[in-house]
């Protein structure tokens, strides 16, 4: 599309873009449309003069500013008609009446001119394909053929008024080139404003960032970055260690259970299947302690027959209830060291049966 003439928008001269891009090239400056402007004021001036230049209406008109620019660079639509018809070409209003009963489909004209309150544009085709030349546009925009109708019909509904640009255009590269080829567009433009407060923002967050850049002169984002790398890595070993120990305390565990399955299975009958449930070891395990506490309750009887005789009044504790104290006295936490103990010496003493044989 860089061969297609686009004038983007300087201050309110938006008539002066409208006509240069219809035309494809700079025709027209604003002091050229200034004075089609002064001449269609002095023709005005003179109509009423007719009527006698010392009546009210004369000089109520001479108090009037201009009503074809302004000194913003606005330019009514009688300077854009008669600049046109320097080149032989002719307005004519979209929706009126005689044009409407000629039932042309847009996509068979050459070129159009919208206008709401201030504002103009043009909108052409070029070789084979129509485009939206709005000097508000960071470039030309493609308008597809069955979007055109739909596109025109819109602008109507927002109250823009539609002219039919009538005549033959002067010839231009980019309408020689474009009968040739077809374009496609990616991405449509943007208008100038987004566009604008988009760098706009873009080189105030490239401020900031050098500013808060300058100011740690680049050590408070590498710090910042270290802390959150030895985080992660203390994180890490933390997450090792308690593998580690969770599998120290299993290891533990299970070898309590193979030594106290294999103490208990000396004293007791081994019940059928080789996967004992967490109730089953428990029941061994109080089973092997209160042997073991009959075993000790008996040597203190026999050592202590002496003193049963000096004390007549004292009542021998029974098996059952030093069993009781002595299990309640042990914790979970004691029974499962014990266990170890008891799985440790089992281990020892195979070891050195073996190394007898």
């Amino acid at each position: 599309m860089e061969s297609i003439f686009h004038e983007k928008q300087e201050g309110s001269l938006c008539a002066q873009h409208c006509l240069n891009n219809l035309l494809q090239g700079e025709y027209f400056s604003p002091v050229e449309l200034s004075s089609i402007a002064h001449q269609l004021d002095e023709e005005e001036r003179m109509r009423m003069a007719e009527g006698g230049v010392t009546s009210e209406d004369y000089r109520t008109f001479l108090q009037q500013p201009s009503g074809n620019m302004d000194d913003s660079g606005f330019f009514s639509i009688q300077v854009i008609s008669n600049a046109l018809k320097v080149w032989g070409l002719e307005l004519i209003l979209f929706n009126s009446p005689e044009y409407q009963r000629l039932r042309i489909d847009p996509i068979n004209e050459r070129s159009f001119i919208c206008n709401y309150k201030e504002h103009w544009f043009t909108v052409r085709k070029l070789g084979k394909q129509w485009f939206n030349l709005n000097s508000l546009l960071t470039g030309p925009e493609l308008i597809s053929d069955t979007y055109l109708a739909l596109f025109l019909a819109q602008l109507q509904q927002e109250g823009y008024s539609i002219f039919v640009v009538k005549g033959d255009l002067p010839d231009c590269e980019a309408d020689q080139l474009l009968q040739m080829i077809r374009v496609q567009q990616m991405h449509r433009p943007k208008l100038i404003g987004e566009e604008l407060a988009q760098l706009k923002e873009q080189r105030v967050h490239k401020t900031d960032l050098e500013r808060v850049l300058e100011a740690n002169d680049g050590s408070g984002m590498l710090d910042e970055d270290e802390e959150d790398l030895q985080r992660a890595l203390a994180l890490s070993r933390q997450e090792i260690d308690m593998e580690d120990e969770e599998a120290d305390l299993r290891r533990a565990i299970q070898l309590s259970m193979q030594g106290s399955s294999r103490n208990i299975s000396q004293d007791i009958p081994q019940t059928s299947g080789t996967n004992l449930t967490s109730e089953e070891l428990r029941k061994r395990r109080e089973a092997y302690f209160e042997k073991q506490q009959q075993k000790q309750q008996k040597q203190q009887q026999q050592g202590d027959l002496s003193g049963q005789s000096s004390h007549p009044c004292e009542r021998p504790t029974s098996s059952r209830a030093l069993g009781s104290d002595l299990g309640d006295a042990m914790s979970e936490e004691d029974m499962l060291q014990a266990a170890v103990t008891m799985s440790l010496e089992t281990v020892r003493s195979d070891l050195k049966t073996e190394g007898k044989k």
